[in-house]
C-alpha cells in the first residue's frame, strides 16, 4: 500500500469506498489508508476528521444507543442530528460496538488487523484495561500508528486528570492572557485546546507513517492538550524566559507592536496592524494626521510602545470618526493591514468564502443539506473534493462487518441480537 509515497505493509485488500462509492474523480493523498477511530467528542474526532478529508478510510466505533457524546450535545438540531456532532465527523463511516464484550472485542480485533492507524482520546490507561493498549495492538500489528490524546499527557504528575478544554486553556496559560487588563480571564470563544491537539494529532499522524517508510514499523503518537496549548504561548513564553516576568492581559492590545488591535468605528469594529515604522507612515498619510508622523514619541516602532498610552487614545478618536466600511477601503488603498470584526454568520456568508469555493454541502437522510467550511489544505495534485455528510448512528456497521470483515449476515443479526452491535 502506497501512502502519499510511503510504502506501508498492506492491512488487507485497499478498499476505496470513497472513490467507488461517493464518486471522486481524482484520487486523494490518503486513499487506501484505512483509520479505526476511537474518539469522541472534540480532539479526537477533529483529528480523525483531517485524515478523512485527506482521503483515509476513516471508521468511526461508537457505543450501541448512545454513540460519541456530541451526539447528544444540542440544541440546536439540524434535523434530529446535533449540530455540534456534525461539525467535527464528515468524511467518515460509522459502526457500533460494544468493546467492553467478548464478541465485540473479536470483531475490534479483526478491523485492527485490517487497518493502517488507530487513534483514541481514552484516559491514559483505559485502553489498556480494555486490551487494546499501544503495547497490545503494536505486538500483533507491528506496522500500526497508534495515536492516544490525552488531556496531560500519558506519563507524568497529571496524567490521570480529564482533559476538558476549558480546564486546559487555564492551566497552559491561555486564559491568563485573554481578555481586558483590567477585568477578568476568558477562554478563547472557540475550543481552541482540542482542536490545536487535533491538529498536532493528524500531523504527528502523518510524520509517523511517513517514518515508517524507513523502518517498515508503525509507532506510539501522544499528543497532550495541555503542551499543545502550552506551544501556543511562542512569544509570551520567549518573553518570560527573557525577563522573568509573565506577561499580562492587555485585552486585544500587543505586547510589542502599537497600533495593533481592535478600534471602535461609528458603526462597528475595526482591526489595525501598523506592524512597523513604514506603515505607520501610512496610517498617518490615510487617516489625513501627518503631523503624527513627526511627532518623537510616535516616530519610531519602540517609541510607540513606549508611548501608548497616549498613543491608542488619539488612534480611538480617530476610527470613531468614520463607519466600518469607509476605513477598510481607504486603509486598504493606503497598504495598511486592517479587518473588520466580522460576526461568525458574516464569515459564513462571506463572498472570501464562497469565491474560493470553501463552502461544503453534504446531503444527510435526517438533517437535509448539511454545510460546513471545507478543509483549508489546497493540494494541486490530489485535491480535497470529495466531502461527505457525518455518518447517522451505526450506519455502516453492517457494510463494514460484512464488507470488510467478512462476517455473514447471520454472524451480524446475532450480534444485533446480543447487543455487541
Amino acid at each position: 500500500m502506497r501512502v502519499a509515497g510511503v510504502i506501508l505493509q498492506p492491512a488487507g485488500p485497499p478498499k476505496n469506498c470513497y472513490r467507488g462509492k461517493w464518486g471522486t474523480k481524482r484520487m486523494r493523498p490518503l486513499e487506501g489508508l484505512r483509520v479505526v477511530d476511537l474518539t469522541r467528542v472534540l480532539s479526537g474526532p477533529f483529528c480523525t476528521m483531517q485524515l478523512g478529508d485527506l482521503g483515509a478510510e476513516v471508521i468511526k466505533v461508537e457505543r450501541p444507543v448512545e454513540g460519541d457524546d456530541t451526539r447528544a450535545f444540542a440544541p440546536p438540531y439540524q434535523g434530529d442530528e446535533a449540530a455540534y456532532f456534525l461539525s467535527v465527523n464528515r468524511n467518515k463511516k460509522s459502526i457500533t460496538l460494544d468493546m467492553k464484550s467478548e464478541r465485540g472485542r473479536e470483531v475490534l480485533w479483526r478491523l485492527i488487523d485490517r487497518s493502517d492507524v488507530l487513534v483514541e482520546n481514552f484516559r491514559p490507561g483505559a485502553m489498556d484495561r480494555l486490551g487494546f493498549g499501544y503495547a497490545a495492538v503494536s505486538a500483533r500489528r507491528p506496522t500500526m500508528v497508534y495515536c492516544s490524546i490525552s488531556g496531560f499527557g500519558n506519563t507524568g504528575l497529571q496524567k490521570d486528570r480529564p482533559g476538558y478544554d476549558v480546564i486546559v486553556q487555564g492551566e497552559a496559560g491561555i486564559q491568563d492572557l485573554t481578555g481586558a487588563a483590567d477585568g477578568a480571564p476568558y477562554k478563547v470563544g472557540t475550543s481552541i485546546a482540542d482542536l490545536v491537539s487535533g491538529l498536532n494529532g493528524s500531523q504527528a499522524i502523518l510524520a509517523a507513517l511517513y517514518a515508517s517508510k524507513a523502518t517498515g514499523r508503525g509507532q506510539h503518537v501522544a499528543v497532550s492538550m495541555y503542551e499543545a496549548v502550552a506551544s501556543l504561548l511562542t512569544f509570551n513564553a520567549s518573553i518570560y524566559y527573557a525577563t522573568g516576568v509573565s506577561p499580562k492581559r492587555r485585552g486585544n492590545a500587543h505586547a510589542t507592536i502599537v497600533p495593533y488591535e481592535t478600534f471602535e468605528a461609528s458603526d462597528g469594529w475595526i482591526s489595525l496592524g501598523v506592524a512597523n515604522d513604514e506603515l505607520w507612515k501610512r496610517f498617518c498619510g490615510a487617516v489625513a494626521r501627518p503631523e503624527l508622523t513627526d511627532d518623537p514619541r510616535f516616530a519610531r516602532a519602540a517609541d510607540r510602545v513606549r508611548n501608548r498610552e497616549v498613543l491608542v487614545p488619539i488612534v480611538k478618536d480617530i476610527i470613531r470618526q468614520r463607519a466600518r466600511d469607509e476605513w477598510l477601503p481607504l486603509m486598504d488603498a493606503a497598504g495598511v493591514p486592517s479587518g473588520a470584526i466580522r460576526t461568525v454568520g458574516e464569515v459564513c456568508e462571506s463572498d472570501v468564502l464562497k469565491s474560493r469555493d470553501m463552502i461544503a454541502e453534504m446531503p444527510h437522510v435526517n438533517a437535509g443539506i448539511v454545510k460546513a467550511i471545507k478543509n483549508p489544505m489546497h493540494l494541486s495534485g490530489t485535491p480535497l473534493d470529495s466531502y461527505i455528510a457525518p455518518p447517522r448512528l451505526g450506519e455502516h456497521t453492517r457494510e463494514v462487518l460484512t464488507g470488510l470483515l467478512g462476517y455473514s449476515a447471520d454472524e451480524v443479526d446475532e450480534m444485533a441480537r446480543s447487543e455487541t452491535i
